[in-house]
């Protein structure tokens, strides 16, 4: 009988440079921002504006991106809630060392700051995200915008056709969104303004220059 693919016969080989030389290297630690929010709450623009930030501070991440993944690793995948657990699934296991095919380890291992950018409805699947972090590596950020402005933004035109019933299972509209009960970062309307992208991004670059990852 064939062994081949039984984890009896499968060995991690130890990298002889370690995680912590990679990053006193960059200068920076290894961790994981995880943004979720609403479809149209701002998610992928807070992850580009805080990607440059952080780059122009010499500061070295990459941003993974919710519909950016559908287009690759997560293409096969709908919107049902077991479609969404495994699309919160692989993209963040991906953040551990769990096997090769799961990309993003490669990130958060090699020293980066990997900025994920999902709805990523569904708290359990976050928290289960979070476990796979040792050392509080791992930063949810909540855009907690009111479900009426991202159906007015419908910077996609899904909400409308959520509301006419041509998609089924959408966040907000006939799906839940269950938002984090810990997050580490909280934006939501300052006197009933959206903040900037910038001012988001310069309230994300503050947490991590206060708890020490941009600094090895």
């Amino acid at each position: 009988m064939s062994t081949v693919g039984n984890p009896a016969n499968i060995f991690w080989h130890e990298n002889p440079v370690r995680k912590v030389e990679r990053e006193k290297l960059l200068n920076q630690q290894g961790c994981v921002v995880w943004i979720t929010g609403l479809s149209g709450s701002g998610k992928s623009t807070l992850a580009c504006s805080l990607g440059r930030e952080l780059q122009s501070r010499g500061k070295l991440s990459y941003v993974l991106d919710g519909d950016n993944l559908r287009h690759g690793l997560n293409k096969n995948l709908g919107f049902s809630p077991e479609s969404r657990t495994e699309n919160i699934r692989r993209t963040g296991k991906c953040i551990h060392k769990l096997s090769i095919g799961e990309v993003a380890n490669l990130f958060a291992d090699a020293g980066l700051i990997c900025i994920a950018s999902l709805i990523s409805p569904y708290r359990k699947d976050r928290d289960a995200c979070r476990a796979l972090l040792p050392d509080k590596k791992f930063i949810e950020v909540f855009m907690n915008m009111p479900l009426q402005l991202c159906e007015d933004r419908d910077p996609k035109g899904l909400y409308k056709l959520a509301r006419e019933g041509k998609i089924k299972g959408f966040t907000g509209i006939d799906d839940p969104y269950e938002p984090p009960l810990n997050c580490e970062i909280e934006l939501q309307l300052k006197d009933g303004v959206v903040p900037t992208p910038h001012e988001m991004a310069g309230q994300v670059v503050s947490y991590m220059e206060n708890e020490g990852f941009l600094e090895a």
